[in-house]
């Protein structure tokens, strides 16, 4: 497996849309309100692959994951970390989340950061297996109830 940055030259926004959109789809049906997934084009795609920094883990030529990190003051948050379904469970999100630690690292960011719905508890445990924190409650707009918690990796 190869991780690679997403860059300019990158021409398989289908497959990259197509990777978060299976790879969140479970989460149908579980999460209120929907993930923000569904509001991706391949056009809000790749701007979003513009604005933050992105890599895709490339399997016998197919990818089968990725991750958008965006420097914020303090943290590199780590938005849509996606793994293909048929490739989870082989160690691709950890590689992934060691890409975005030596971002983390080379732009002096001390921590990680991440937001995980409430209502999916393994993405809790896993997060929290792999050295993430939990920080924080948040709402949504126009909820009064908790819809995500915010989870934190010291890198120092």
């Amino acid at each position: 497996m190869e991780i690679v940055r997403i860059r300019e030259d990158f021409r398989r926004w289908d497959e990259l849309l197509a990777l978060i959109l299976s790879s969140f789809a479970y989460m149908d049906g579980i999460i209120d309100p929907p993930s923000s997934a569904h509001r991706l084009t391949l056009a809000s795609l790749a701007q979003k692959a513009r604005d933050e920094i992105a890599f895709a883990a490339i399997e016998n030529g197919r990818i089968a994951g990725c991750i958008f990190c965006r420097p914020e003051p303090g943290f590199l948050y780590i938005g849509k970390l996606a793994i293909a379904p048929a490739s989870q469970g082989k160690g691709i999100g950890r590689r992934l989340l060691s890409v975005a630690e030596g971002i983390a690292r080379e732009k002096g960011l001390p921590a990680l950061r991440l937001e995980t719905r409430i209502e999916l508890t393994t993405n809790h445990a896993t997060f929290a297996r792999w050295g993430f924190a939990r920080t924080a409650e948040n709402s949504h707009p126009g909820f009064t109830r908790i819809t995500s918690i915010e989870m934190q990796k010291r890198l120092i």
